[in-house]
């Protein structure tokens, strides 16, 4: 493993590929962000649960514009991978999301304990009240509990019991996807989410995986 010095990895991550790849791809900016990204890693492994989740939301959500896949991608929907969203410095819910996924597992939080969520959104600054399509990150203290919920417009994390504005469709993470109301229909993501399959696929070429 190449990422050294970070107490708590549960990966194996290249990271001197990582740094290569990302000033391929978007020069001394990017690489910059990468070494960013490391030493951050750095300071947080060894702090509490908590502030490992608030710390994780923050430094994704302060680095991260806000930017739609047409305009980023020239695509209507592409999911970037961490390595793009903070080489870039942009993306949109669901690269927040990725990035803040990989984050938390490099600093030793389980796969079984988060999953992305793919939820309803109201906007209560739009009139008439709309939803729209939005993913979150979820953080389960065990199977049975309500998750805590990191998102990426607002940087306070709070139990979904909390955030009524946000209606769960489906959820997943590295090992199942799940349906609400269906606790019995677990199915590999690789197969029903061609964009997790592709993501998965370009992170492995870019030195790292969940």
């Amino acid at each position: 493993m190449l990422v050294s010095g970070i107490g708590g990895f549960a990966l194996d991550s290249d990271f001197q590929r990582m740094r290569t790849v990302a000033q391929e791809r978007f020069g001394e900016k990017g690489l910059q962000a990468i070494e960013d990204w490391r030493s951050f890693l750095n300071k947080t492994a060894n702090q509490t649960l908590s502030k490992r989740l608030k710390r994780v939301n923050d430094f994704i959500n302060l680095r991260t514009q806000y930017v739609e896949d047409t305009q980023l991608w020239g695509k209507t929907d592409y999911w970037a991978t961490p390595l793009e969203t903070l080489g870039g410095g942009a993306g949109d819910c669901e690269d927040f999301a990725l990035a803040k996924f990989l984050s938390l597992r490099l600093l030793g939080v389980p796969a079984a304990n988060m999953r992305m969520t793919y939820v309803r959104a109201q906007l209560p600054d739009v009139k008439p009240l709309r939803s729209r399509a939005h993913m979150v990150l979820s953080y389960y203290p065990d199977k049975n509990s309500v998750p805590l919920i990191l998102d990426s417009l607002t940087a306070e994390i709070l139990p979904a019991s909390k955030r009524p504005d946000l209606k769960p469709v489906f959820s997943f993470n590295s090992e199942a996807l799940w349906v609400p109301g269906r606790p019995d229909l677990v199915v590999d993501p690789t197969s029903r989410l061609s964009n997790w399959r592709d993501v998965v696929a370009r992170m492995g070429k870019e030195g790292t995986t969940f």
